[in-house]
């Protein structure tokens, strides 16, 4: 089984020979963050395919964040360029839950904890976050949440 990095080299490679700029540009600056990553601390570390993951979790929010940023200053270009990017790096990523799946898991816990008000978020987002990590970004778990707990 080959790790997340190597498949990112590996996908690097082909883009470069099929003269793909957009493939290989952005798993370019996807690796680039991976090795920032690895090196950043004390000592030099391999990254486990969890961590890679994140990481390029984080570079997809980036580029949905960048899109938003580029279609509010008028520079639609760029912004289909970034929303581009960011649908290349979510195929690496698990498939995400779907609201009706997220909402399951937030009433399942909210009904595990008891809880009942907007106070009760941080012990309901303790339980759920386990559950749904690297499978549903952070602001809709929390959104779902403060929706069944309203």
């Amino acid at each position: 089984m080959t790790t997340l990095k190597a498949q990112l080299q590996e996908d690097l490679t082909a883009a470069i020979k099929d003269r793909d700029e957009l493939r290989s540009s952005t798993i370019r600056l996807t690796l680039a963050a991976v090795t920032a990553e690895e090196v950043a601390g004390k000592a030099k570390r391999e990254l486990s395919d969890a961590e890679v993951l994140k990481v390029i979790t984080r570079e997809a929010k980036k580029r949905r964040e960048a899109a938003e940023a580029f279609e509010k200053g008028g520079r639609a270009g760029q912004a289909e360029r970034e929303r581009a990017e960011g649908e290349l790096l979510a195929g690496y990523l698990p498939k995400q839950l779907s609201d009706e799946e997220l909402t399951a898991i937030v009433a399942a816990a909210v009904a595990e904890s008891g809880a009942s008000g907007p106070q009760a978020m941080g012990a309901v987002m303790k339980l759920v976050k386990p559950k749904v990590d690297g499978l549903a970004e952070g602001g809709r778990v929390a959104a779902a949440v403060k929706a069944a707990l309203a």
